[in-house]
């Protein structure tokens, strides 16, 4: 049986990961009479939500006696560590580009990575039932950016075909036809992707570009054989990354088959499996035959541009809500989430209960805190920085792309915002009713922005990010929130009348008879300085019969602050406390006089 290796690449949102499905529907083996999902390939609670791929996932169809792998790749700039490493295990990518949106940032992203490591593209113009579709002009686009990117002739001689993945239907021609299912895609990856080198003779060469982990087999190495034989049982040599060899035992190789992995004796070159055996086993490590060690060139994996720091949860509420709340839990909860992401990194800072954790931007890191939310931890995050380096004597900080899609109504606001976060304008268009603008600033200034620009574009605007490079440090605050928060006096339950009285000094977060402690953060202010509050006041009794207009009192409605929008607005002297069923806004420092004495030694220095 042939084999096509063949990694599927877009922007966020322009639909792989529906594709995939269907593409898994119509194949040989799928069994009519099951069941399957929308967008089965997600199969993270948190992906099924967010409606978007975190982490790359690899599955197979069996389709005219070809087996046909398949690599999922994210579409978030975070991801994008991913997506370069899997192009080393391909010999052909399927280009998704929305025919409404056309060609956005992260298409550029992906799309120069395949081109760089040599890959036959083919383009799928997807969407195309999407009211007010420009096929195209989309189509245009595309072949601009290949041009762009220095694409040779092979490469743009790129075949283009048409579809609806919602529907399950694609086409030659720019439209659809009910009776024409996903076969031209199928028939053009068998077609137009080479198949793989297959010397099942020589000597091993398999090479994990992924990492996967379960309680069963442990860690688990996803990759290409790219030569010989790989079998079960088998003692194989290692070549780490720092050139040292060791040796061990093949314990269990898996192919995919549609969701299922299947456990094999043995797989030949040119296949995509996951093996097991080696419980450190790290990518881009080589594992060859005993005797004939050679090792194949390194992998890259971006190095993590944001970090955050994990504490244990000491408010006056710890442990109440949460199963794992030692640091023992926490740290071994942390350190075992890198068996699996890559790009993640944890480092305890020393004896203490905290650990700093790096990973590639906000919702890489705000992924990882809602799991461990949900799996019953509780902990403390401070406000999420990026990583400054210096660089050839100088300090650097990470600097990004940014691309806008917005109503021109709202463009002012925007780029206003913008401004206030030291980006630069590198150009703008209009279409319609809607503009595109395009922008390099400081990584910083990203931090906390998606939540206001959403609520400036009343949901509207579409914001895509890639990381560009380390540049100068700005020797200023950028992103800061400026405005002070209402601290909590003391303990208790929050009363209506309190929170009424309180309402003109700044917007709340909480509502009538709810616990709060000293120290907790309930509310914004108006100004720019924090403000201590009483919160739990109640009405004092008197002799006196109240009037009519005091005796209901009506309530602004609390701001909802979920996680991405605590991660927005805390400061750096403020804290996120994490339990299972709250999250809520502290200061760092509990005490009004203890931050007041903070305070004093800082300006002092």
């Amino acid at each position: 049986m042939e084999i096509r290796n063949i990694a599927i690449i877009a922007h966020v949102d322009h639909g792989k990961t529906t594709l995939v499905n269907q593409l898994l529907k119509q194949s040989e083996r799928y069994d009519a009479h099951a069941q399957l999902d929308d967008r089965v390939m997600d199969s993270n609670d948190i992906e099924r939500e967010r409606g978007i791929t975190i982490l790359a996932k690899n599955t197979a169809i069996i389709y005219k006696d070809y087996r046909i792998n398949i690599l999922d790749t994210p579409g978030h700039a975070d991801f994008g560590g991913e997506v370069e490493r899997i192009m080393h295990m391909v010999d052909g990518v399927l280009l998704l580009v929305d025919a409404y949106e056309g060609v956005m940032p992260q298409t550029r992203f992906v799309l120069k990575k395949a081109l760089e490591a040599k890959l036959l593209p083919i383009v799928v113009v997807n969407k195309i039932d999407r009211k007010f579709a420009d096929i195209q002009k989309t189509v245009n686009e595309i072949y601009d950016l290949f041009i762009d990117l220095g694409a040779d002739e092979h490469q743009l001689d790129f075949p283009v075909l048409y579809a609806s993945g919602i529907q399950g239907l694609a086409n030659y021609k720019p439209h659809l036809d009910l009776d024409i299912k996903m076969e031209p895609v199928l028939d053009t990856i068998i077609k137009s992707i080479p198949k793989p080198n297959q010397d099942e003779t020589d000597h091993l060469q398999f090479q994990p570009a992924l990492i996967d982990y379960n309680d069963y087999v442990g860690r688990m190495g996803i990759g290409k054989i790219y030569k010989g034989t790989l079998r079960t049982n088998d003692t194989v040599s290692c070549v780490r990354m720092d050139g040292s060899i060791i040796t061990f035992r093949v314990q269990k190789i898996f192919q995919s088959m549609g969701m299922e992995k299947i456990e094999v004796e043995e797989a030949y070159s040119g296949d995509i499996v996951s093996m097991a055996g080696l419980p450190d086993i790290h990518v881009g490590e080589t594992i060859c035959e005993v005797g004939f060690e050679s090792a194949l060139p390194h992998l890259h994996i971006d190095e993590p541009t944001v970090q955050i720091t994990f504490l244990t949860n000491t408010s006056p509420f710890a442990g109440k809500e949460g199963k794992f709340v030692t640091a023992s839990k926490i740290d071994e909860r942390l350190f075992k989430e890198t068996q699996k992401d890559v790009s993640l990194k944890v480092e305890r800072i020393g004896s203490t209960e905290a650990w700093t954790v790096s990973g590639r931007g906000e919702l890489h890191l705000g992924i990882l805190i809602e799991n461990m939310r949900r799996e019953n931890y509780e902990f403390q995050v401070s406000r999420p920085r990026v990583i400054v380096k210096v660089v050839d004597g100088v300090k650097c900080e990470p600097y990004e792309d940014v691309q806008i899609d917005c109503p021109t109504e709202f463009l002012g606001t925007v780029i206003e915002m913008l401004g206030d976060r030291r980006g630069d304008l590198i150009s703008m268009h209009q279409n319609g009713d809607y503009s595109r603008i395009h922008y390099i600033m400081p990584s910083r200034g990203l931090i906390g922005f998606m939540t206001q620009f959403l609520t400036a574009t009343k949901g509207y605007g579409i914001l895509s990010h890639i990381f560009v490079d380390y540049r100068p440090s700005l020797y200023e605050t950028v992103g800061n929130r400026r405005t002070g928060s209402l601290v909590s006096l003391n303990q208790g339950m929050t009363s209506a009348y309190a929170i009424g009285r309180l309402e003109e000094r700044g917007s709340m977060f909480v509502e009538p008879r709810t616990a709060v402690y000293e120290g907790m953060i309930v509310g914004e202010g108006n100004k720019d300085t924090d403000m201590v509050v009483n919160v739990t006041m109640e009405k004092q009794q008197t002799n006196m019969r109240s009037s009519g207009k005091d005796s209901t009192v009506v309530l602004k409605k609390p701001r909802p602050m979920g996680l991405e929008a605590c991660m927005a607005f805390i400061n750096d002297d403020e804290l996120i406390e994490i339990t299972p069923k709250s999250i809520r806004l502290r200061k760092a420092l509990l005490r009004a006089l203890d931050r007041k004495k903070a305070y004093y030694n800082e300006t002092k220095e």
